[in-house]
């Protein structure tokens, strides 16, 4: 009786446990994650390798969504919550580094009035980035969409801020799955075209 007692408990914890999908660089992503109590669970849509001069991996994004999508518009217009990550790969990646990708990532991808619309937020964003100073291999950067709430940032495993407005969210996305992305090929991957 307690050795069938103790298969259970173990097999409820496995359960528990989140199933790996993929193994990118040596980067393990899940297959499934949940970003807040009440919230659907969400599925790994797509994750791939940033390249910059294409020979240097600069992290892996992952996008989790509610349901799979591979329409980019479609994705910009799911009122559900979603994770953009990105588990670094380089040694070193400072904050300017970070702050200086994002700010051009949404300078192409962006109209004026709609950056105009969310500059306070990102100079919000450029700030707290600020505070982190570099980020070195194995570290993690999570932006979570909860519908209602904003964009949550984590920084390992840290909340450092939560920024209102499903569109500030959406801008985000643009970096990586808009019509000018920084890597067409990690688009590809996140958006599940490619694995």
């Amino acid at each position: 009786m307690r050795r069938l007692l103790a298969l259970g408990m173990l097999a409820a914890a496995c359960a528990v446990l989140p199933a790996r999908a993929l193994d990118i660089e040596g980067v393990k992503i899940d297959e499934k994650i949940t970003l807040a109590k009440g919230l659907p669970e969400l599925a790994l849509n797509g994750a791939g390798v940033r390249h910059k001069f294409a020979f240097v991996s600069i992290y892996v994004g992952s996008l989790y969504l509610a349901q799979k999508k591979s329409d980019s518009e479609a994705i910009f217009a799911d009122p559900g919550p979603k994770r953009v990550s990105m588990n670094i790969l380089t040694s070193e990646v400072t904050a300017q580094d970070l702050i200086s990708s994002l700010n051009n990532a949404l300078a192409v991808n962006l109209s004026p009035h709609e950056l105009a619309l969310i500059e306070k937020r990102i100079r919000d964003l450029n700030n707290m980035m600020s505070s982190i100073k570099t980020l070195g291999r194995g570290g993690a950067v999570q932006l979570d969409y909860l519908p209602d709430v904003g964009t949550r940032i984590t920084v390992n495993g840290e909340e450092k801020i939560t920024i209102p407005g499903a569109d500030f969210f959406n801008a985000l996305l643009h970096i990586w799955i808009g019509n000018k992305p920084v890597d067409g090929r990690l688009r590809d991957a996140m958006l599940g075209k490619s694995r």
